[in-house]
């Protein structure tokens, strides 16, 4: 009677296909939800399972990392790198200011177009967006610009250092990738800048003439 009794409460046992059957209506329904078959889901739900990385950065945040980064690889790779076979410091420079020019118009400026919304939001942020084979050289153009400032930048820190702790005159200050990537992110929103504010006084003197 006893092992009657234990035989009651327990539950069937099950197979080992049973055990290893698998329960595809799940795995269909979500292989072929759509928005037409799945049910509404409030922002607020969908705002609990947004990853806290997904931080919100203002447009001018991104536009000097990515430029300070940028920057920053052109010079490891070619002031460091290519640096140790050139021995002439003004070749360097002007390797350094086409590979800069390059890696502007092919690299940095579509990495703004690509994570743009719409699609020219971020020309802003450039001096030549890109325009089939026209911006390449005026980019390389204009990053030897970049480039003598920078140089210009780092002589006269290295000159007020020098001048302050009346030290004999040599290169304090010396070219790594973080620091050269600053100043030449710096210039270049600089240069930037000047653009749109020379483009906003054009526009209100051509306003103004207009509306006299």
């Amino acid at each position: 009677m006893a092992k009657k009794k234990q035989q009651i409460g327990r539950e069937p046992e099950k197979t080992a296909a049973e055990y290893y059957q698998l329960k595809t209506k799940a795995v269909d329904d979500l292989v072929n939800a759509t928005e037409a078959n799945s049910p509404p889901v409030s922002k607020q739900e969908l705002r609990k399972y947004r990853s806290a990385a997904g931080i919100k950065l203002a447009g001018w945040v991104k536009a000097v990392l990515i430029k300070a980064w940028m920057a920053g690889i052109v010079c490891y790779f070619f002031i460091w790198g290519v640096g140790m076979y050139v021995s002439d410091q003004l070749d360097l420079l002007m390797v350094t200011a086409v590979a800069l020019g390059f890696v502007t118009d092919i690299v940095t400026n579509n990495i703004f177009r690509f994570i743009a919304k719409p699609e020219n939001a971020n020309d802003r942020w450039m001096m030549i967006p890109p325009k089939k084979f026209v911006s390449l050289p005026l980019n390389v153009l204009y990053a030897f610009a970049v480039m003598f400032c920078v140089v210009q930048t780092y002589n006269l820190v290295n000159t007020v250092i020098v001048a302050i702790n009346h030290a004999e005159e040599a290169a304090v200050l010396g070219v790594e990738p973080i620091l050269f990537g600053l100043f030449a992110m710096g210039w270049d929103m600089l240069f930037i800048g000047a653009k749109r504010l020379f483009k906003r006084i054009l526009s209100d003197a051509k306003n103004s003439a207009r509306s006299s």
